[in-house]
């Protein structure tokens, strides 16, 4: 009876065929070794500014630092681009490189940011002659804004955030900050709370805008619901406990209360998708030590596995679509914890541990709306989901409370265009 509810909170969504599903890559830790070995050479000389990507003049270069603030701008990115502007998008980590060569193939150029020293920001700014860049977040480099500001680009800060973690240190050192950021003509904040952190720092009220946060702009992925299940579950009977994002540590914490759970629902199947692709094997290990039989995406079995360990990227997103309960992790340990809204975008609401200072102020606007529940530590995160798979109609009401959420949300795109029109190349500004 309860599998069986469980199995009604799935999203009764449009069955679209989702390339990005079927083709996701498997890693190993052996098979990272592999690719990095031809991409580390690409990635260090990009960051010593050695090689530099192709001229782009006018274009609007776009600086993401890793995956999830390439997903996060993702949305803007794709407006510019059909709008008829030239993009080219900046990054950091490698699996923000991976994740942008998989959203916007050749649509977009795509680079590793220069290390911000002397000599290589100019040499990259030169290079790509760009009309506007944006900077996403908190990628705040001296070197990059001085270079801009000596080449005439200008500069706005979109989706801007100071975490509760780095605030202090920003704070400590504002008189340098005040007047690092003088060449970033407007702030675009996530929230009042950092557009008033920003003003701590010495910037203009009158360069500082509330717009919201660039992530409630997501769209839900195309999915095949059906081919997707099997993928995950043979049987396509079983309801998912989908636990998403985890870090070193999280696993242990979780296992021990994994024979709870299937107690009060027997054919539950627990999905573990692990932040770092490094930590594949690893996971796979612990979940064996814990008793536990397991399959891997990359080697789908019969459906008889107590759980499926996601060993491939590029996948978490599609995976929320079939999920029944979702437990964000990064938040069990002092991470930060990472983002619901890819969750509540398919009408999933989320349980997470207690470190969500990365997405506090989503988070504590989720939980207020009813699509999130926020557990003070393991044990309390077990009563939790002991609690929803015990009373499954409650957890059907975290789901539809979680896409009322998003609805509501879902003109902050709208909000940064307007905000961003004067700036943009070609606009005359």
């Amino acid at each position: 009876m309860i599998a069986s509810t469980l199995m009604q909170a799935q999203c009764s969504r449009p069955r679209k065929t989702c390339a990005p599903v079927v083709d996701a890559t498997p890693f190993s830790c052996c098979n990272a070794r592999m690719e990095s070995a031809a991409e580390r050479t690409h990635k260090w000389r990009q960051h010593l500014a050695l090689a530099l990507p192709e001229r782009r003049p006018g274009c609007v270069w776009v600086h993401a630092c890793s995956m999830g603030e390439i997903n996060s701008v993702a949305p803007l990115v794709e407006s510019l681009l059909a709008d008829g502007q030239a993009v080219h998008l900046s990054v950091v980590t490698r699996t923000g490189y991976q994740q942008a060569r998989r959203l916007f193939a050749d649509a977009v150029s795509l680079s590793y940011l220069p290390w911000d020293l002397p000599g290589t920001m100019r040499r990259l700014v030169r290079r790509l002659s760009p009309g506007l860049l944006l900077l996403t977040e908190t990628e705040f480099w001296p070197g990059m804004l001085a270079a801009c500001r000596r080449a005439g680009v200008p500069i706005v800060g979109i989706n801007t955030r100071i975490s509760d973690r780095s605030f202090p240190r920003y704070r400590a050192t504002r008189h340098l900050w005040r007047r690092w950021l003088e060449p970033v003509q407007l702030f675009l904040a996530q929230s009042e709370l950092d557009a008033a952190r920003l003003a701590e720092l010495g910037v203009e009220t009158s360069r500082i805008r509330s717009v919201g946060n660039l992530k409630f702009a997501i769209r839900p992925p195309e999915v095949d619901a059906e081919t997707l299940r099997r993928r995950v579950d043979a049987t396509a009977t079983r309801p998912i406990l989908l636990i998403a994002s985890t870090h070193e540590g999280e696993e242990e914490k979780l296992l021990p209360l994994v024979p709870g759970w299937r107690r009060l629902a027997p054919d539950l199947l627990i999905a573990f998708v692990p932040r770092h692709p490094e930590r594949f094997d690893a996971v796979a290990g612990i979940i064996r030590d814990a008793g536990l039989s397991l399959a891997r995406w990359s080697r789908p079995g019969d459906g008889a596995a107590d759980a499926v360990m996601v060993d491939a990227m590029g996948v978490l997103g599609s995976l929320y679509a079939i999920a029944d309960l979702v437990i964000i992790g990064g938040s069990l340990v002092p991470v930060g914890g990472h983002n619901p809204l890819e969750a509540a975008i398919c009408g999933r609401g989320v349980v997470t541990g207690p470190h969500v200072e990365n997405f506090r102020d989503v988070m504590l606007q989720m939980q207020a709306a009813g699509g999130a529940v926020i557990a003070e530590d393991a044990s309390a995160l077990d009563a939790i989901v002991r609690r929803f798979l015990s009373h499954p109609e409650e957890l059907k009401q975290m789901h539809a409370r979680a896409s009322a959420f998003m609805a509501d949300k879902a003109a902050v795109l709208a909000r940064m265009r307007e905000a961003l029109a004067p700036y943009l190349p070609g606009t005359g500004a």
